[in-house]
């Protein structure tokens, strides 16, 4: 049986050539299909050139455009297949995830870590077994497919510049992993159930803060007419500085005008849990406070801004923050 594909182009390294200025996405979706070989027979690939951007570039506006093009054209297609920069391709792979829900087709996102014209590319191989991965039949929802493994799309995260194994998933199994042309399940997805669901808004009015020792935390009253929410990294388990009451008083300041808060860890791996040590005990199931356990700072940014675009009642936004999405909590 035919299956059809659309291929969203948005640039990145893997569309990049050289330039006096360094590498500039140049190439088009269909120069870059055209260098793809020994696909399936039943196969037959449509191109939609929807920007050419290097993906530092991308913003929330970029993530709806690919939303739009993927709604638009969602019963015309058996599965989608975008092209991205690796920069901020974890950013997209987690607002995709909320932005489309429910999907029994598979939309995944890939890219490379050298421009499809380099003699050592890892452009080509990614590509092809994205679009392998999009034809099978066992394949739903936003994922990531780099480097021979395949990523739930709120779990993705950048953790190499250079290496061809550039994106790892985050405190989660990888959805499968390729052998040669063999996928292997590793942690099978069931088909999901009901329609797919599109939702249209995001609110980008949020700031990521991290933690440093020794800052203070005026950063909450200097922010305060200007964001609705702020993400604090915090150390370790969720440790925030108790010396004095300073943090204390602008966090309960902060949360008690209406803000949103939302507080993670530094740490790359094992999440956080406020209920261990003191330094963050008085934050542990606070009804006014969201604690992102061992969610991406990627899906965490994405899942706030598309809660906020959904609410502005707390009540809400929270239940729609702990609703698992897409493997995210």
């Amino acid at each position: 049986m035919q299956k059809n594909l659309l291929i969203i182009a948005t640039g990145g390294t893997i569309a990049s050539n050289k330039t006096k200025k360094g590498l500039s996405p140049t190439s088009t979706g269909d120069d870059l299909i055209s260098q793809i070989a020994g696909l399936p027979e039943d196969c037959r690939l449509h191109v939609l050139q929807l920007m050419n951007i290097d993906s530092t570039n991308m913003k929330p506006d970029g993530w709806m455009a690919i939303q739009k093009a993927i709604a638009e054209n969602y019963d015309t297609y058996d599965g989608f297949v975008v092209l991205h920069g690796t920069d901020t391709l974890d950013y997209t792979a987690a607002a995709l995830s909320y932005l489309i829900q429910n999907s029994p087709k598979p939309i995944v996102i890939t890219g490379s870590q050298k421009p499809m014209s380099h003699p050592y590319t890892d452009a080509k191989i990614n590509l092809y077994q994205s679009i392998l991965y999009a034809l099978d039949s066992g394949s739903c929802d936003v994922s990531v497919v780099f480097g021979g493994r395949v990523i739930a799309g709120t779990r993705s995260r950048k953790q190499k510049t250079r290496s061809f194994d550039g994106f790892t998933s985050m405190n989660f199994p990888l959805l499968a992993r390729f052998q040669d042309e063999e996928i292997i399940r590793v942690f099978p997805a069931d088909k999901p159930f009901g329609p797919v669901r599109f939702y249209d808004h995001l609110e980008g009015n949020i700031l990521s803060i991290k933690l440093i020792p020794g800052m203070t935390p005026d950063f909450f009253r200097l922010l305060k007419e200007q964001y609705q929410g702020i993400i604090l990294e915090a150390y370790g388990l969720g440790g925030i500085p108790n010396f004095d009451r300073s943090y204390e008083e602008a966090i309960f300041d902060w949360i008690h005008s209406g803000k949103i808060l939302v507080i993670t860890t530094q740490v790359p791996e094992e999440g956080c849990d406020f209920s261990v040590y003191e330094v963050g005990h008085i934050y542990h199931n606070h009804p006014l406070i969201l604690e992102a356990g061992n969610m991406t700072l990627e899906a965490i940014s994405a899942k706030l801004m598309w809660a906020l675009g959904q609410t502005k009642e707390l009540e809400k936004i929270r239940e729609l923050f702990y609703r698992r999405i897409n493997f995210d909590c």
